[in-house]
């Protein structure tokens, strides 16, 4: 059988109205919104279902739950949402995106999957030091990389953050909300930040700044839970230990979007580049991106979420108006 629309004609092979790629609060939104149009999504999960919420122990800054909500539970209630509407869900590692002909083809590394309508939604991975101790204790155990989410745990405890760039001097400053001292350990005699932001947390009485000194190793880990961080002097050699109870580290992130950079625009960190001004729309016509694979300003999970929200309704439109 041969099916038409306008001058593209496609033998009747399984095509997929919207395929998904990324199960973290902007893929799954998206899913909900395409389900709910009636659109049955597949939405593609990679090798962290659920995405980094799924690491986080308490959510507190999410909309609707006043008490909080165990991250992992809040993406379980996501997919299910999801599924409720039509949402299939299938396991994969996608290595490459081909737009050159409609329906758009992705690329697994078993199989590929044609699709009128891509959505990619697939976060951005925090850069962490690599130092022992530090993948043990990360995500609620003391180790992690976002003050935004997790500073309020950490009321009138000493913590410190890593880094020395404006991401590193904003955590250090918003941590000073609620920590009782904050240090802030930087490689060189001086912070890269813009100057506004390091002369603020530069001048700030609870941010004490370390400098010359790089991290050896996160302390705490017999005891699941973290109890200093051994740092060490890079001009003297000497060692020392911060006593700390949480360490934030703000090195960056690194966005989970190489399989696409030949499809979709990227800026030099990585980041998608949205077309016009829309904050999803690409390039390519039909395919759209959504949260921290897009986004490096906020990188939240509300933020993300709505991007998924905007990602679905553009591409709800897009189908209608080509009659597809």
């Amino acid at each position: 059988m041969l099916r038409s629309f306008g001058a593209l004609y496609y033998m009747s092979e399984k095509i997929e109205n919207v395929v998904i790629v990324g199960t973290g609060c902007a893929g799954l939104t998206a899913a909900i919104y395409t389900g709910r149009a009636n659109l049955q999504p597949l939405v593609i999960e990679g090798v962290l279902p659920g995405g980094q919420l799924t690491t986080t122990s308490e959510v507190e800054n999410f909309p609707g739950f006043p008490e909080g909500i165990d991250g992992y539970q809040l993406m379980q209630n996501l997919r299910k949402q999801a599924e409720k509407f039509g949402t299939r869900y299938e396991s994969g590692t996608v290595q490459g995106l081909d737009t050159a002909q409609w329906p758009y083809t992705l690329k697994l590394a078993d199989r590929t999957i044609k699709a009128k309508i891509i959505i990619i939604a697939t976060g951005a991975s925090p850069r962490l030091t690599g130092i022992p101790g530090e993948a043990e204790l990360y995500g609620g155990k003391g180790v992690t990389t976002c003050a935004t989410c997790d500073g309020a745990f950490y009321r009138k405890m000493d913590v410190v953050v890593i880094g020395g760039g404006d991401s590193a001097a904003e955590e250090a400053l918003f941590l000073t909300r609620f920590a009782s001292k904050v240090y802030l350990v930087h490689r060189r005699d001086a912070l890269r930040a813009s100057k506004i932001m390091s002369d603020r947390a530069t001048s700030h009485p609870k941010i004490q700044c370390v400098w010359d000194s790089v991290p050896v190793a996160v302390e705490g880990v017999a005891a699941g839970a973290v109890s200093g961080l051994k740092i060490k002097n890079i001009k003297t050699g000497i060692e020392s230990v911060l006593p700390v109870k949480g360490v934030f580290v703000a090195i960056g992130h690194v966005p989970n979007t190489a399989p696409f950079k030949d499809a979709v625009d990227t800026d030099e960190q990585g980041y998608f580049v949205p077309t016009g001004h829309s904050q999803v729309k690409t390039k390519t016509p039909g395919v759209y991106v959504a949260g921290d694979c897009a986004d490096h300003h906020y990188r939240q999970a509300i933020t993300a979420a709505g991007m998924g929200c905007q990602a679905a309704i553009e591409a709800e439109r897009w189908l209608a108006e080509k009659g597809a």
